[in-house]
């Protein structure tokens, strides 16, 4: 099958038609599936936000908490094995939008009503001049190996009996390499270093953008801080436990290094 094509915009009035796709979200990051056609959905109100095109088509998001008649809320984590990545990637990309609009309608440096700019996605005060730009915080997310190893920990948040790799959110004033080695050492009590950028991924839950790193062990045994982790063990790579879906970046971090290692092994064999 052939992969999407989604392309950013802003400006939807060249769009419109009835062939245009509408996302449906729910203020909890539901999204119905499959997606609409406005042809479909004229009984949907709520303020529609041009998201792009999605095969020449125009893309809509639009928050509205009654499911459609032709549709279902789904969990977006859920939804991907429905939609595949780039799909995924644009009901996200919904969510976060529409999850922008519904928490920043009054300013907050004076509390007047915003104001949705045309020139760019802001909203904006006409009183105090303040612009509201949809929220986009970084996290870093990061895989420790030592030789044949990975450190992986279970997280009091999981839902389900999963170890994975580190994250945390950067704080004020740090760098991306600053905040792995405070969250590291905070969540698990390790010190690390060669830290190497692998990828990124969007994750809108809601608003987030993960940047994914590998680092080195260096010193220091396993201290779990018990407020955030259950549990963290060092897993030989022939033997890991449950770990996140192949969506997840996480994962992603988890399968190239234990791909890499293992070509390692088969090229020092040979």
């Amino acid at each position: 099958m052939p992969v999407p094509d989604f392309r950013p915009g802003l400006d939807g009035s060249a769009h419109g038609s009835p062939d245009d796709h509408l996302i449906v979200v729910r203020a909890d990051s539901h999204v119905a599936l499959p997606f609409l056609r406005l042809a479909d959905a004229e009984d949907i109100g709520g303020r529609r936000h041009f998201l792009g095109e999605l095969d020449g088509a125009g893309v809509w998001a639009v928050e509205h908490d009654e499911e459609p008649e032709t549709a279902a809320f789904t969990p977006l984590i859920m939804a991907h094995g429905r939609l595949g990545d780039e799909l995924w990637a644009v009901a996200g990309r919904a969510v976060q939008i529409t999850t922008w609009w519904r928490t920043h309608q009054y300013c907050g440096a004076c509390g007047k009503p915003n104001q949705l700019r045309d020139v760019e996605r802001a909203l904006g005060c006409d009183d105090c001049r303040t612009l509201a730009y949809p929220r986009l915080a970084p996290a870093v997310i990061v895989l420790i190996h030592r030789d044949d190893e990975v450190l992986l920990a279970r997280g009091r948040s999981f839902g389900a009996p999963m170890y994975s790799t580190l994250a945390g959110f950067v704080e004020p004033g740090e760098s991306l390499e600053q905040c792995i080695t405070r969250e590291v050492k905070e969540e698990v009590g390790v010190d690390v270093d060669d830290i190497t950028y692998r990828t990124s991924q969007s994750w809108p839950f809601p608003h987030s953008l993960m940047v994914g790193f590998t680092a080195r062990w260096r010193s220091g045994d396993i201290a779990i801080d018990e407020d955030e982790i259950v549990d963290a063990q060092w897993f030989p790579l022939d033997d890991l436990p449950n770990i996140p879906p192949p969506f997840a970046i996480s994962r992603w971090l988890i399968d190239e290094h234990v791909a890499g290692r293992r070509a390692a092994r088969e090229r020092s064999a040979s």
